[in-house]
């Protein structure tokens, strides 16, 4: 498989860098982690990944507070900030990136399908969470998303 452009982008930052990356993912179900790790050397910053499609994995494997899922839901700036925060300490890794969202066919939490959040953690980037509004079917949410979350990636790291 033909590696984005982005995740190669994020790979050679990173490794630039001498720092490491870990996902937590809802919506895209692995894709992320999969991106990057179709990048060649890819094992030298990427630590894992969790799926955490259901919302007491959210909880119970990330540590997203379960007062804020109560309140807030999946769907959820906080609770993006809160999943890259919690993979990235479950996983010991530099930087925590998390998705989070509504791939559809249909609304979910009240939401809409294509509404996503992004959740980033690092170093000098404390629970950071970015709102997207993607247009398309289920596949096109899902693959925007990824694309999205690694170009946001790329963005901090160039900051």
């Amino acid at each position: 498989m033909t590696p984005l452009p982005a995740a190669v982008e994020a790979v050679r930052l990173l490794r630039e860098r001498g720092e490491t990356i870990a996902c937590a993912e809802s919506l895209t179900g692995g894709l992320l982690c999969a991106a990057l790790v179709d990048v060649p050397g890819a094992s030298d910053v990427v630590v894992g990944g969790v799926v955490s499609y259901a919302t007491r994995v959210k909880h119970s494997v990330l540590g997203v507070d379960g007062e804020h899922l109560a309140q807030r839901g999946a769907v959820d700036p906080g609770t993006a900030a809160q999943m890259a925060d919690g993979v990235r300490r479950l996983l010991e890794a530099d930087w925590g990136i998390a998705t989070t969202g509504v791939a559809g066919p249909g609304p979910n939490e009240g939401k809409p399908a294509g509404t996503v959040f992004l959740g980033l953690d690092g170093p000098g980037h404390r629970l950071r969470s970015e709102p997207l509004h993607l247009d398309g079917d289920r596949d096109a949410v899902r693959r925007g998303t990824v694309g999205a979350a690694l170009s946001s990636m790329v963005a901090t790291l160039c900051e």
